[in-house]
């Protein structure tokens, strides 16, 4: 069904498999796909990550940075738009498929096209996002930086906006994203829930072994940001006997380190890494603990679980339908430290229980696979294009 794919930034694994495998550790962006199916515009994109490891801030700021990721979707949303305009893509096309933040313009030409419209929304609608962050940001004001979206401008939310009022079906990732939506969105327009994929995993080697009398490893991984609520786990450390616990804390900087040591000293921090090494980390890890304020479905998750971790996450994370209380993990409200710090205690103290929950994770993770959520989308589009 696939006329094109454009993107910013990729390479065809099927055309240039030598190519794709050397930069697989690096960068997520091998798609199977012949070559010729992949329009790539890697410009701006080229210069935002540069100017990320440049640490050059004025290309890349907020929305108004000339490489940052807001000018990156609306450069690749103009350009997609454009092409269809000039039949670039074919002339039997039936529907386009956008992502939130790059769709207006796609969407906008789709429908003097007469094309269908979907939209993947990845994360809750930005009304309930600013609200929970504007919250966050009254009650950690000190952790305001770290959030983003309060300081989304007009301008940009209403293109969100507009986005979802031009769309015909939208594709939620959990429930807490369906849920997100307005009212009169739910009510008009196909709203289609389907879970992420995990990965599959092969285990059976390469098993890290676990002394129970070590401390227990609980991790966090994904940016160090209170909407992750790396806030409240910070508090709720601070509550419990941190003798018997590790905090293992992975992923980008907002701040500068020490800004986040202040804040609670005593963590391993673990830099960024490629997504294998990210998954040998995890293995070396009994407990993950993701309290997120707001999230779409933090595929982090059912990593994790695939490796054979426990949740402690809220149900703003996405993954509420992994969590089977005292089998998988635990479910815990946003903004309760107290009710972190309760359930990595127990994990302390219950470390024969351990093991088994993890198996019991393991096998709630393979229950979702990738399969599955590529053909429930594509039935959906095909019943909308009426095919």
């Amino acid at each position: 069904m696939l006329a094109r794919f454009v993107t910013a930034l990729g390479w065809s694994l099927e055309s240039y498999p030598t190519l794709a495998t050397r930069i697989r550790g690096k960068l997520r962006r091998n798609y199977a796909l012949p070559a010729d199916k992949i329009d790539i515009h890697p410009l701006r994109e080229s210069i935002r990550l540069l100017a990320g490891l440049l640490r050059l801030k004025g290309l890349s700021r907020h929305e108004t940075g000339w490489a940052s990721i807001d000018q990156v979707w609306q450069s690749l949303d103009r350009e997609a738009a454009r092409r269809l305009r000039l039949g670039n893509y074919g002339r039997d096309l039936r529907a386009v498929y956008a992502y939130e933040d790059c769709a207006e313009q796609s969407f906008l030409t789709s429908r003097d096209l007469g094309l269908k419209r979907v939209y993947d929304l990845p994360i809750a609608y930005w009304e309930t996002t600013q609200r929970l962050l504007r919250e966050e940001a009254e009650r950690y004001p000190d952790w305001e930086p770290t959030l983003g979206a309060t300081r989304d401008s007009p301008e940009k939310t209403s293109r969100k906006t507009r986005e979802l009022e031009l769309a015909e079906m939208v594709i939620c990732p959990s429930k807490f994203v369906l849920e997100s939506l307005p009212p009169a969105t739910r009510a008009q327009k196909r709203c289609l829930l389907v879970p992420f994929g995990s990965p599959h995993l092969d285990l059976a080697n390469g098993v890290q072994q676990k002394t129970p009398s070590s401390p227990l490893r609980v991790l966090f991984a994904g940016a160090l940001t209170q909407r992750k609520g790396l806030a409240d786990l910070f508090t709720a450390m601070k509550m419990i006997d941190t003798s018997a616990i590790e905090l293992v804390v992975m992923g980008s900087l907002l701040q500068p380190l020490d800004w986040y040591r202040d804040r609670f000293p005593t963590f391993t921090y673990e830099p960024p890494r490629a997504h294998r090494d990210v998954l040998q980390l995890m293995q070396s890890c009994d407990v993950f603990v993701l309290p997120s304020i707001v999230e779409g479905r933090a595929l982090v998750q059912q990593e994790a679980m695939a490796c054979g971790l426990p949740l402690i996450a809220t149900r703003n994370a996405g993954g509420d339908d992994l969590i089977e209380e005292g089998v998988t993990g635990f479910l815990v409200p946003i903004r309760s430290p107290e009710a972190i710090a309760e359930k990595i205690s127990w994990c302390a103290a219950h470390r024969s229980r351990i093991p088994g929950m993890g198996i019991a994770a393991r096998q709630r993770a393979g229950e979702l696979t990738w399969d599955a959520y590529g053909e429930t989308i594509v039935s959906a589009i095909r019943e909308l294009i009426g095919e």
